[in-house]
C-alpha cells in the first residue's frame, strides 16, 4: 500500500494513503500521550479528555449536536486511550471526507470542556471502571501490568481511579490539552477513496498555523526483578482468570519477529500448543491466548486462559512446562511454517479496509517513528529461525522475569509461589 507522509512547518506529520478501489474514507487524529505522561494524581486525564472531547466544540456546542452530525453522515465514529498515545477518528462513504474531517479535527482542537458535563461524565467513567473491574477476563490484565511495574505510570490503570475521576475540574483538562495536544506530537492519517492532494490541502488548511510547541516527555520505565512474583485477588468466580508472562524488551528490539513467532506457537490459533493442550485434551478451558505486547521502553509476553478452578496449579505447570519445552527443543519445520503463515496471513486479513490502514500508518509512526510496511514485516516473520525462536526462549523465559497473576476464589498466593519456576 502506498503512502505519503508530510512534515509541516510546526512538526506535525500527515500521513496519505490513497485507496481508489474502496468506497470509504478514515480520519485519525493519534496524539502521543496518554497514561503513561500522566502524574499520580492526575492518572486517569488522558482517558478522561478523550471522552470530553465529544462534549463540545466552539462550533458544534454540545455531544448531540456532534453525534447527530456524524451520525447524519453514515459514520463510524469513537476514540481510544492507550498508555502511550489517544486517537480520534471517524470512517463514512468517500463522498462525505471534508465533513468527516472538520468534525474530527474539531473535537481534537476546539473542544470546550463544559463544566457540568465533566461532572455527568464522572459518574460515567466511575461506572466504565466498575464494568471492567467485574470483567475478571479484562481486569487480570490490569492487574498484570500493576504486579509488573507497581506504582509508576505503566502500572497505573488508564482510566485512574474513582477517587482521581471525582476530584477531576475543568481546569485539569484546559491545562493537560494545552500541554499535551501539541503539533510535535500529532500525527494526521487519511486512508481511502481520496486524493493525497485534496487530503493534504485539508490537513493543511486546519493544521497547519498551529503554534509550534515543545512536545512533553513521560517517565522512563525501569524494568526490575529477581525473582518469580505473584499476585491473587479474590473474587467468588466459577471460573479462574489468570495471566502468566515474562518481561522482554521495547518494541525497537530486532528481537520482535522472534518473539511474536515464539507468543504463537503457544497460543496463537485453535492449532496452538497451549490450545490443544488446555482446551482439546484436558478440557479445562474456554480460551487460551498469548501476546508479544511492547511499548517504546517495556515489553512482555503473556499467557491468559480462563481455567477451572480446582485445576488451577495443573494449568499453570502446563503452560511452564511448554515455556521450558521452547528451551530444550527445536520447532519443527511444518510448525514453524504454519505460524509464519498465520502470523503473516491475519496480518493481510486485518489490512481490508480504510479504518484498518488508518490505524496501521497511524500506530507506525506514533510510537515506531519510522514506517515498516507490511511486506517489511511480512520478510522479517519469513526469516525467524527455529534456532532463533529457542535462543529467544532461553533469554527471556527466566525465573527473574516470570510473573503470575490470577482473578479467582483464592486468598493466598503462597501455593502457587511454590510452582512458578521454569
Amino acid at each position: 500500500m502506498k503512502y505519503t507522509k508530510t512534515i509541516l512547518k510546526n512538526g506535525l506529520r500527515v500521513i496519505t494513503v490513497p485507496m481508489k478501489d474502496n468506497p470509504t474514507v478514515t480520519v485519525l487524529v493519534l496524539v502521543e500521550t496518554g497514561s503513561k505522561y500522566e502524574t499520580k494524581e492526575k492518572n486517569g486525564i488522558s482517558h478522561f479528555l478523550e471522552h470530553m472531547c465529544f462534549k463540545g466544540t466552539t462550533k458544534r456546542p454540545s455531544a448531540q449536536a456532534i453525534s447527530s452530525e456524524l451520525d447524519g453522515l453514515g459514520s463510524s465514529y469513537n476514540a481510544f486511550t492507550s498508555q502511550e498515545y489517544t486517537g480520534y477518528y471517524a470512517k463514512s462513504s468517500a463522498n462525505h471526507f471534508k465533513k468527516i474531517f472538520d468534525v474530527v479535527s474539531d473535537v481534537y482542537l476546539n473542544s470546550t470542556f463544559p463544566a457540568t458535563e465533566i461532572e455527568k461524565e464522572k459518574g460515567v467513567i466511575v461506572e466504565e471502571i466498575n464494568m471492567y473491574e467485574d470483567m475478571p477476563h479484562r481486569h487480570v490484565h490490569d492487574l498484570f501490568t500493576s504486579l509488573l511495574y507497581g506504582d509508576t505510570p505503566a502500572g497505573w490503570n488508564i482510566a485512574g481511579t474513582r477517587e482521581n475521576v471525582r476530584a477531576m475540574t475543568r481546569e485539569d483538562f484546559v491545562s493537560y490539552h494545552t500541554n499535551n495536544y501539541v503539533p510535535k506530537a500529532t500525527t494526521v492519517i487519511i486512508a481511502g477513496k481520496v486524493s493525497e492532494k485534496e487530503a493534504l490541502a485539508e490537513a493543511k488548511k486546519v493544521f497547519d498555523k498551529l503554534p509550534n510547541k515543545k512536545k512533553n516527555k513521560k517517565i522512563k520505565t525501569v524494568e526490575k526483578q529477581n525473582k518469580p512474583e505473584v499476585l491473587v485477588s479474590y473474587k467468588k468466580t466459577d471460573q479462574t482468570h489468570l495471566v502468566l508472562g515474562f518481561r522482554t524488551t521495547d518494541l525497537y528490539d530486532k528481537r520482535n519477529s522472534a518473539l511474536t513467532v515464539l507468543s504463537t506457537i503457544l497460543a496463537g490459533g485453535m492449532s496452538s500448543r497451549l490450545f490443544i493442550k488446555l482446551r482439546e485434551d484436558l478440557g479445562v478451558a474456554y480460551y487460551v491466548r498469548a501476546s508479544n505486547d511492547t511499548s517504546t521502553d517495556s515489553g512482555f509476553l503473556s499467557i491468559s486462559a480462563g481455567v477451572s478452578n480446582d485445576r488451577v496449579e495443573e494449568v499453570i505447570k502446563e503452560i511452564l512446562l511448554e515455556c521450558k519445552r521452547l528451551t530444550t527443543e527445536l520447532v519443527g519445520k511444518n510448525e514453524l511454517e504454519k505460524v509464519k503463515e498465520y502470523l503473516i496471513g491475519n496480518m493481510k486479513l486485518e489490512l481490508e479496509s480504510s479504518d484498518a490502514w488508518a490505524s496501521y500508518f497511524g500506530g507506525q509512526d506514533i510510537v515506531h517513528k519510522k514506517i515498516q510496511k507490511p511486506e517489511e514485516i511480512e520478510a522479517k516473520i519469513r526469516k525467524v529461525t527455529a534456532k532463533e525462536v529457542q535462543k529467544i526462549a532461553k533469554s527471556f523465559f527466566v525465573n527473574q522475569g516470570l510473573n503470575l497473576c490470577l482473578i479467582g476464589p483464592f486468598e493466598k498466593k503462597e501455593n502457587f509461589i511454590k510452582i512458578l519456576k521454569v
